[in-house]
């Protein structure tokens, strides 16, 4: 499902992505509030989203998607280079990556499968922006959320900070010398762990409690 307040952006990603097999556009939705009552109608796999759009923007309208569908509903933020300073807000929202509204159609249709597969994704400039934000951060680690890190054994501590890093499954086993699908496995035990829906908040809560710092990479 698409959701922009400029229809011809909507009706522009709709042909593109309409037109990739195995991807079809379910809807479409004016603004945030639009986008949540769609959501709960339609139940799609993946919600492109804009972040600044009338009446209720993307990063509240992520917000209420998240806590309403969890999982099931994955939503990946259209942005453009003078709007990148909302990422960190947008996946603290429940975002599951980035995507700049000027990618090809090829990225369009990579991103939209990344996302749906349950895969983080951040556009090579907006992760620098994202870094850089939490370089900003200061105080200590949120404590609440750095008690959570000692349910971890070493090797999936190890693997958080990987997926923190933006490295996927494949890079993270090649890194580790290990099958991939033993990280998948080190991957789902994280997440149930701490509780989190996905990867990317998996990054976010790696970041927020100091495991990894953003001055080492």
């Amino acid at each position: 499902m698409i959701a922009d307040d400029q229809m011809m952006v909507r009706q522009g990603f709709t042909v593109l992505l309409n037109a990739e097999p195995g991807i079809a556009v379910v809807g479409q939705a004016v603004n945030g509030l639009d986008a949540v009552a769609k959501v709960a109608e339609l139940t799609p796999d993946v919600v492109l989203m804009d972040i600044r759009m009338p009446q209720l923007g993307g990063i509240e309208a992520t917000r209420r998607i998240t806590e309403l569908s969890g999982s099931a509903v994955k939503v990946l933020i259209l942005t453009t280079f003078d709007l990148d300073e909302y990422v960190y807000e947008a996946l603290r929202a429940g975002a599951s990556g980035f995507l700049l509204k000027d990618a090809s159609a090829a990225d369009l249709a990579q991103a939209v499968r990344v996302v749906a597969a349950g895969d983080a994704l951040l556009a090579p400039n907006i992760t620098k922006r994202l870094i850089a934000e939490f370089s900003r951060m200061t105080g200590a680690p949120r404590t609440p959320l750095k008690d959570r890190v000692g349910d971890l054994t070493e090797r999936e501590s190890e693997v958080l900070s990987l997926i923190a890093q933006g490295l996927s499954n494949a890079e993270i086993a090649a890194r580790l010398v290990v099958a991939e699908q033993t990280v998948k496995t080190h991957v789902s035990r994280i997440l149930v762990k701490l509780g989190l829906r996905d990867r990317t908040q998996a990054a976010v809560f790696a970041y927020e409690t100091g495991l990894v710092r953003p001055s080492g990479h």
